[in-house]
């Protein structure tokens, strides 16, 4: 019930990005987050119809959304065992561009009590029993694992339905020499994300750069053709950009699934304790081949900068 109703929010936001110019949801809705983000017409539009399609599924009591300060924690459902944690529309700040945007999803089950309460969603993302995405792209593409690999679907416009279209999804075993990071900020980052991105450029073959901006769409490149998403702390943001809870686990969780890795540059990411709602990290996620050689960046390179050489 709760990824049936997940789907049925899934067309609902699908077909207001597709009419967001028309419908003018691309204006500012006013409201800033708890991100201290600009909150869109179409961010609100997203999360008030997540969260209404999963209080509507009767199986879950508790709600932590990126738009939403605190968690929401639904009273009168019996045997409600589920906690759901999202990002209802990642990406939305390029969307009046056409970029492609996405929704971002965890689920957490308390296998003791007879409902589920806020601490059950302050756990390892080890702990999820179900994550996934949808793209919102020029197909509406939704990639799922409920811990038994990923599969993903395609919604077909012609029946409004969607229909499995990936089967037992795995990383490409010769994935593509891409990496994808926001190369504005290297002057912030930390001496061993500078010293991957020499060695990716430094092969026979160099890596490619792809970034979109968008970490759905980036993540969806980086499972279908392999290679590296990265997004490290830096001088900036210290603790990292990306929330913890909603973006890293999700999609770490998937990666995993897919045979892939995904670190915060000193362990598995899957195994942090999470202490807030809203905690950040920094993460790089994608196949074994880059996620090792970047671990071995931050085992082997001092986190000091070079001092430069004296004339």
């Amino acid at each position: 019930f709760i990824l049936q109703s997940i789907g049925v929010a899934a067309k609902v936001i699908a077909n207001g990005v597709q009419k967001a110019g028309m419908a003018g949801l691309y204006a500012l809705g006013g409201e800033v987050n708890v991100q201290g983000e600009d909150q869109k017409k179409l961010d609100v539009l997203a999360n008030d119809v997540f969260i209404n399609a999963l209080v509507g599924s009767k199986k879950v009591s508790v709600l932590v959304s990126e738009e939403n300060e605190k968690p929401i924690v639904v009273e009168g459902n019996p045997h409600c065992r589920y906690a759901a944690v999202f990002d209802p529309l990642d990406g939305s700040s390029n969307i009046e561009c056409n970029v492609s945007v996405g929704t971002i999803f965890g689920i957490y089950h308390n296998d003791v009590a007879d409902q589920a309460c806020v601490e059950d969603v302050l756990q390892p993302g080890s702990k999820m029993v179900a994550a996934g995405y949808v793209l919102y792209s020029s197909s509406v593409v939704m990639m799922l694992s409920v811990g038994r690999g990923v599969v993903g679907f395609t919604l077909d416009p012609n029946y409004g339905e969607f229909v499995m279209s990936h089967q037992n999804l795995t990383i490409p075993s010769e994935p593509k020499q891409i990496y994808s990071i926001n190369s504005g900020n290297s002057e912030l980052w930390d001496e061993p994300t500078k010293a991957y991105i020499r060695w990716t450029k430094a092969q026979k073959k160099p890596y490619s750069m792809r970034y979109i901006g968008s970490m759905v769409s980036d993540v969806h490149r980086t499972l279908m053709y392999g290679g590296i998403f990265m997004y490290p702390a830096d001088k900036k943001s210290k603790k990292g950009k990306l929330r913890l809870l909603y973006e890293c686990f999700p999609m770490a969780y998937l990666v995993e699934q897919a045979g892939g890795m995904a670190t915060d540059g000193h362990g598995r990411i899957l195994d942090i304790q999470p202490k807030e709602f809203h905690e950040r990290s920094p993460i790089f996620l994608g196949c074994k081949r880059d996620v090792e050689a970047l671990m071995k960046c931050y085992k082997e390179t001092p986190d000091t900068p070079t001092p430069p050489i004296m004339e």
